[in-house]
């Protein structure tokens, strides 16, 4: 069958938004500020067109596409972990972010992982070369499918883990001051959103003020809606942010259900849950605090520890894998891939991306 014919970049980004503002409601002024931050380099550029990855990966990597399917994160990359207080309040670490659920080839989320190390890799923002980050984060997964999968609780295991997470917890009041200082939205709120804050709240009557919140990359342009006050002597803060079909969707041309697979792959994945995350109608509603969110790549550990912590972030990658996936079937699969067929998938993206940023950065 021949290729299907792709859009430059350009019109790639134009036709997504279209088809997204088409769902949800968009906000022109951070869409600007994200086109913005797609030109400063490769790996934000990246994270924040997760659309175009969706619409190249099959033609790029089409020997891949016959792998065993999974509920895979979609929007897998080295910045989509962070940590949790499970309903035990033990801290616990894994993937942060599942808005671009989909059905996939395992080697989808694999590919996207490394390639993202490799980006960083490339940037020296981390230590190792890409042989290693490629080695390891496939080593990672293939231990973890063959444990069943195992979630990474912080109280006992997972030094360098921990110290990512003690890092951050040791300056709260920088998290809090950065929140705080937000102002108060002055027009209208949906009151679904609104319903969904306050029914997160620790009491519905607590005194709070509700934000509009400018955050992450892939997602930003919706809308993220954030009630922040105190209570009982701290601050408490709970956000909405607006959820979507996965672009995996779009890039199908329809061929996919629209049908939102968040709740799905949370409820499927070998995890610890996070109590405080739920599904409101179109809202995705989750507790925000030092503890509790996405850890950035500057907060990564150097040298060594990188080693060991791409090898967990594959190991998690198997952990929301067999939720849906056989894993001796992928074991399988596997073992027939050629050599070096995860490192050459990944410099292909890598490269595939790069040419769409260069031409990004010229419009």
């Amino acid at each position: 069958m021949p290729k299907k014919s792709l859009s430059g970049i350009g019109e790639c980004t134009k036709s997504y938004e279209k088809w997204l503002a088409s769902r949800i409601p968009l906000i022109p002024e951070d869409l600007r500020r994200k086109h913005a931050e797609m030109k400063k380099s490769l790996f934000p550029f990246m994270r924040a067109t997760f659309y175009r990855w969706a619409e190249v990966w099959p033609q790029v990597s089409s020997d891949l596409g016959s792998a065993p399917e999974a509920l895979s994160v979609g929007d897998l990359h080295i910045e989509n972990f962070g940590t949790w207080r499970d309903g035990d309040g033990r801290l616990v670490w894994g993937v942060n972010d599942f808005d671009e659920a989909s059905w996939l080839p395992y080697t989808h989320d694999l590919t996207r992982l490394v390639a993202s190390a490799n980006m960083a890799i490339d940037a020296n923002r981390m230590g190792l070369n890409r042989n290693s980050a490629c080695e390891a984060v496939l080593a990672g997964y293939r231990n973890g499918l063959r444990a069943g999968g195992r979630p990474f609780v912080l109280a006992e295991d997972h030094a360098a883990l921990r110290k990512m997470a003690r890092h951050r917890l040791e300056n709260p009041e920088k998290y809090w001051a950065k929140l705080s200082s937000l102002p108060p939205i002055q027009g209208d709120i949906p009151g679904s959103a609104r319903k969904a804050i306050v029914r997160m709240l620790p009491h519905p009557d607590m005194p709070h003020v509700i934000v509009h919140r400018v955050a992450g990359l892939g997602s930003l342009g919706r809308h993220r809606f954030l009630g922040i006050g105190t209570w009982k002597g701290g601050t408490v803060a709970r956000e909405a942010k607006a959820l979507a079909p996965s672009a995996c969707v779009w890039a199908s041309g329809g061929k996919l259900s629209e049908r939102i697979l968040y709740r799905e792959i949370l409820d499927r994945s070998v995890r610890c849950p996070d109590p405080w995350v739920r599904l409101s109608k179109r809202w995705i509603v989750r507790r925000l605090a030092p503890d509790c969110s996405r850890i950035e790549l500057s907060a990564l550990p150097k040298q060594r520890a990188e080693i060991r912590l791409l090898q967990a972030m594959g190991w998690e990658t198997a952990n929301v894998h067999v939720g849906t996936a056989k894993p001796r079937d992928i074991l399988k699969d596997l073992k027939n891939r050629p050599p070096g067929w995860l490192y050459n998938a990944a410099r292909e993206m890598v490269e595939t991306l790069t040419a769409d940023w260069v031409r990004w950065r010229k419009l």
